[in-house]
Protein backbone atom coordinates (compact mmCIF):
# COMPACT_ATOMS: atom_id res chain seq x y z
CA UNK A 1 0.00 0.00 0.00
CA UNK A 2 3.06 2.72 -0.63
CA UNK A 3 1.37 3.94 -3.72
CA UNK A 4 -0.96 7.32 -3.01
CA UNK A 5 -4.56 6.90 -2.72
CA UNK A 6 -6.57 7.66 -6.16
CA UNK A 7 -9.94 7.73 -4.88
CA UNK A 8 -11.84 10.37 -4.70
CA UNK A 9 -14.96 11.74 -2.66
CA UNK A 10 -17.80 12.77 -4.16
CA UNK A 11 -17.51 16.67 -5.85
CA UNK A 12 -20.74 17.62 -3.79
CA UNK A 13 -18.57 17.54 -0.78
CA UNK A 14 -17.41 21.46 -2.15
CA UNK A 15 -21.02 22.93 -2.05
CA UNK A 16 -21.66 20.55 2.12
CA UNK A 17 -18.68 21.81 3.29
CA UNK A 18 -19.38 25.63 2.00
CA UNK A 19 -22.42 25.51 3.92
CA UNK A 20 -21.01 23.81 6.65
CA UNK A 21 -18.18 26.22 6.89
CA UNK A 22 -20.68 29.20 6.64
CA UNK A 23 -22.36 28.29 9.34
CA UNK A 24 -19.31 27.52 11.78
CA UNK A 25 -17.71 30.89 10.48
CA UNK A 26 -20.82 32.70 11.49
CA UNK A 27 -19.01 32.29 15.44
CA UNK A 28 -16.10 34.68 14.40
CA UNK A 29 -18.73 38.06 14.80
CA UNK A 30 -18.83 36.93 18.11
CA UNK A 31 -15.35 39.12 19.09
CA UNK A 32 -16.51 42.38 16.90
CA UNK A 33 -20.48 41.65 18.38
CA UNK A 34 -18.93 41.88 22.06
CA UNK A 35 -16.78 44.86 21.29
CA UNK A 36 -19.65 46.71 19.56
CA UNK A 37 -21.81 45.90 22.83
CA UNK A 38 -18.62 46.86 24.92
CA UNK A 39 -18.47 50.53 22.94
CA UNK A 40 -22.77 50.88 23.18
CA UNK A 41 -22.43 50.40 27.25
CA UNK A 42 -19.15 51.87 27.73
CA UNK A 43 -18.26 55.47 27.15
CA UNK A 44 -14.46 54.91 27.50
CA UNK A 45 -14.41 52.34 24.66
CA UNK A 46 -13.44 53.47 21.69
CA UNK A 47 -15.03 52.68 17.74
CA UNK A 48 -11.64 51.54 16.75
CA UNK A 49 -11.69 48.05 17.88
CA UNK A 50 -15.02 46.89 16.74
CA UNK A 51 -14.10 48.93 13.47
CA UNK A 52 -11.16 46.55 12.70
CA UNK A 53 -12.57 43.52 13.91
CA UNK A 54 -16.48 43.32 12.11
CA UNK A 55 -14.14 43.71 8.69
CA UNK A 56 -11.32 41.43 9.52
CA UNK A 57 -13.99 38.64 10.66
CA UNK A 58 -15.82 39.29 7.13
CA UNK A 59 -12.64 38.77 4.70
CA UNK A 60 -11.94 35.56 7.39
CA UNK A 61 -15.35 34.31 6.94
CA UNK A 62 -15.05 34.67 2.82
CA UNK A 63 -12.18 33.09 2.87
CA UNK A 64 -12.76 29.79 4.92
CA UNK A 65 -16.42 29.53 2.83
CA UNK A 66 -14.40 30.06 -0.84
CA UNK A 67 -10.98 28.13 -0.73
CA UNK A 68 -11.26 25.54 2.37
CA UNK A 69 -13.88 23.50 0.87
CA UNK A 70 -12.31 23.25 -2.64
CA UNK A 71 -8.55 22.51 -0.78
CA UNK A 72 -10.34 19.69 1.02
CA UNK A 73 -11.33 18.26 -1.71
CA UNK A 74 -8.36 18.43 -3.20
CA UNK A 75 -6.25 16.77 -0.84
CA UNK A 76 -8.91 14.21 0.54
CA UNK A 77 -8.13 10.65 -1.19
CA UNK A 78 -8.87 7.16 -0.28
CA UNK A 79 -8.41 3.68 -1.05
CA UNK A 80 -10.31 0.08 -0.01
CA UNK A 81 -8.32 -3.16 -0.38
CA UNK A 82 -7.78 -6.36 1.08
CA UNK A 83 -5.51 -5.52 3.02
CA UNK A 84 -7.12 -2.31 4.47
CA UNK A 85 -8.36 1.70 4.05
CA UNK A 86 -6.13 3.77 2.94
CA UNK A 87 -6.76 7.64 3.78
CA UNK A 88 -4.58 10.38 2.87
CA UNK A 89 -5.60 13.66 3.51
CA UNK A 90 -4.72 17.48 5.04
CA UNK A 91 -4.65 20.80 3.76
CA UNK A 92 -1.26 21.82 5.13
CA UNK A 93 -0.11 19.16 6.80
CA UNK A 94 -0.67 16.27 4.72
CA UNK A 95 -2.02 12.81 7.05
CA UNK A 96 -2.23 9.66 5.68
CA UNK A 97 -3.63 6.74 7.30
CA UNK A 98 -3.76 2.93 6.79
CA UNK A 99 -6.23 1.14 8.86
CA UNK A 100 -5.40 -2.80 8.42
CA UNK A 101 -8.97 -4.76 7.71
CA UNK A 102 -8.11 -7.08 11.18
CA UNK A 103 -8.27 -4.30 13.16
CA UNK A 104 -11.42 -2.77 12.21
CA UNK A 105 -14.09 -3.60 14.76
CA UNK A 106 -17.45 -2.56 13.16
CA UNK A 107 -18.44 0.53 9.75
CA UNK A 108 -21.16 3.09 10.59
CA UNK A 109 -22.36 5.44 8.13
CA UNK A 110 -23.43 8.94 8.71
CA UNK A 111 -25.27 11.69 7.31
CA UNK A 112 -26.33 14.94 8.69
CA UNK A 113 -29.21 17.44 7.15
CA UNK A 114 -26.34 19.08 5.05
CA UNK A 115 -25.14 15.59 3.05
CA UNK A 116 -28.17 14.84 2.73
CA UNK A 117 -29.60 17.53 1.14
CA UNK A 118 -26.38 16.92 -1.28
CA UNK A 119 -27.05 12.52 -1.69
CA UNK A 120 -23.44 12.26 0.80
CA UNK A 121 -22.68 10.18 3.43
CA UNK A 122 -19.92 9.35 5.68
CA UNK A 123 -17.95 6.45 6.38
CA UNK A 124 -16.63 6.15 10.52
CA UNK A 125 -14.39 2.87 10.70
CA UNK A 126 -14.20 1.97 14.26
CA UNK A 127 -10.94 0.24 15.55
CA UNK A 128 -10.05 -0.37 19.01
CA UNK A 129 -8.13 2.86 18.95
CA UNK A 130 -10.14 5.18 17.50
CA UNK A 131 -13.10 6.13 14.60
CA UNK A 132 -11.45 7.03 11.34
CA UNK A 133 -13.89 9.06 8.80
CA UNK A 134 -14.42 9.05 4.85
CA UNK A 135 -16.52 12.31 4.41
CA UNK A 136 -18.39 12.81 1.70
CA UNK A 137 -19.09 10.05 -0.42
CA UNK A 138 -22.59 9.79 -2.76
CA UNK A 139 -25.31 7.73 -0.85
CA UNK A 140 -24.66 4.49 -3.26
CA UNK A 141 -20.83 4.24 -3.13
CA UNK A 142 -21.07 4.67 0.41
CA UNK A 143 -23.29 2.20 1.16
CA UNK A 144 -21.51 -0.31 -1.26
CA UNK A 145 -18.39 0.61 0.78
CA UNK A 146 -19.91 0.04 4.08
CA UNK A 147 -20.78 -3.98 2.64
CA UNK A 148 -17.62 -4.37 0.81
CA UNK A 149 -15.51 -3.25 3.74
CA UNK A 150 -18.04 -5.65 6.23
CA UNK A 151 -17.37 -8.09 4.12
CA UNK A 152 -13.62 -8.15 3.57
CA UNK A 153 -13.32 -7.90 7.46
CA UNK A 154 -15.52 -10.93 7.76
CA UNK A 155 -13.08 -12.84 5.47
CA UNK A 156 -9.86 -11.74 7.14
CA UNK A 157 -11.28 -12.88 10.66
CA UNK A 158 -12.21 -16.37 8.41
CA UNK A 159 -8.74 -16.56 7.64
CA UNK A 160 -7.47 -16.30 11.07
Amino acid sequence: MSDIPKTRIDENAIKAWRITFFLNGLFLYIVPAFFYALYYFEESVGVLLPAITAPGAFVIHVIIITLLPKLRWNRWRYDVNDQGVDMLRGIIIKKRTIVPMNRVQHVDTKQGPIYRRYGLSSISLSTAATTHEIPALDDQTADELRTRISELVRKVREDV
